[in-house]
């Protein structure tokens, strides 16, 4: 999980690097486009491709437009956003998906665990500023946005998972999005010049080795000892902030990360009791 970690925080650096000079959907499929030759070689050597037609199609169809409008969402928030605020918001997405799950799956979840929701959402506000002002911050709200569109995928992802092999999921989430993220980008398509080729091979390696990692993570761990991990997103975003931008963190994004975390260490660790 923490080479997983660092990987997706590779990738997003990228995406915040293309942000700079392409539109926010074209980032999306150029994230996808770039990723999706290392993925059907995958696919393809683990024999996979023989089988792909038989998926349960509108789940797959569902997962593609969430991966779509989150990664264009993303993108058009770290624009605008430090990773490190960046992220902190995105943390919500745990806490997300055990509030989603009580609708979409018919969980219980009980007052400690709700109390612990609450909470985390307190924490987003205060990352977008007690005073109201960061909720002016359209790069703050496409940051949430796109949380909550990785929760409703997370939660398709369960179901999908009951009746279709995790090289199917990525294969058909990588290419659905390919397609249809290039097609919504086409009309404002900014030619990809010699320059961006370095920034899209790493965009492509560390993008399919953090899925590959992040696999492995969970297929060999248990999730409420792996999930945890996934925080330390925030020490790379920190020190990438400072070594590229010369930014660092405010008082409010990092109490209202540290609230957010520590929600979501609590929901995580009763994961197993809950299950």
């Amino acid at each position: 999980m923490l080479v997983a970690v660092a990987f997706f925080s590779v990738m997003d650096t990228t995406m915040k690097m293309l942000s700079a000079g392409f539109p926010a959907m074209q980032v999306a499929a150029l994230r996808c486009l770039a990723s999706l030759p290392l993925v059907l070689v995958w696919v393809g050597w683990r024999g996979a491709l023989r089988t792909a037609l038989k998926v349960n199609w509108p789940l797959h169809l569902l997962r593609a437009a969430l991966g779509i409008v989150m990664l264009a969402l993303f993108a058009y928030g770290v624009k605008h956003l430090s990773l490190a605020s960046a992220y902190s918001i995105f943390f919500i997405g745990p806490i997300l998906i055990t509030a989603l799950s009580v609708v979409m799956l018919g969980e219980t979840v009980n007052a400690a665990r709700w109390l612990a929701i609450g909470v985390g959402m307190a924490g987003v506000m205060v990352v977008l500023r007690p005073d109201g002002s960061g909720l002016l911050s359209l790069g703050g709200l496409a940051i949430l946005a796109a949380a909550t569109c990785y929760a409703v995928s997370a939660i398709a992802a369960r179901l999908l998972a009951r009746t279709d092999s995790k090289e199917h999921m990525m294969f058909w989430l990588m290419l659905l999005m390919a397609a249809g993220a290039s097609v919504l980008a086409a009309p404002n398509w900014v030619p990809v010049e010699s320059q961006h080729l370095p920034i899209l091979c790493t965009l492509s390696v560390s993008g399919f080795f953090a899925q590959m990692a992040i696999n492995e993570a969970f297929s060999r761990g248990e999730a409420s000892v792996v999930a945890p991990f996934e925080y330390s997103a925030l020490a790379w975003g920190v020190a990438i902030d400072w070594l590229l931008w010369r930014t660092l963190p405010d008082q409010f994004t990092l109490i209202g990360a540290s609230i957010i975390i520590g929600s979501g260490l609590y929901l995580i660790r009763h994961e197993k009791v809950h299950a």
